[in-house]
């Protein structure tokens, strides 16, 4: 089961007939209107998140780093850390 919970928010009086004419030009209550407003407001604020997590991998993507087989990337990354070029084909 579950349960509704009371939200109070205060408007000034210009605010709140705002309000109202919004809510009456979509066939709404205030309410129902006030509801369907937050709720499109989180639809909004979580594909944000999505939006953001895809502008960092296609930022990622942009980068250029070693490709290849594992084995052979491994070995020249290691082959770095010695210091060395040898059989790297450099």
């Amino acid at each position: 089961m579950h349960m509704t919970k009371r939200l109070q928010v205060l408007f000034d009086d210009a605010e709140y007939v705002a309000l109202q004419e919004a809510a009456a030009a979509s066939g709404l209550s205030v309410a129902d209107w006030v509801r369907q407003a937050v709720s499109a407001a989180r639809r909004r604020e979580s594909s944000a998140d999505i939006d953001r997590k895809l502008d960092v991998i296609r930022a990622a993507v942009r980068h250029t780093g070693p490709t290849g087989q594992i084995e052979r990337v491994t070995g020249e990354v290691e082959r770095g850390y010695r210091g060395s070029t040898e059989g790297s084909g450099y």
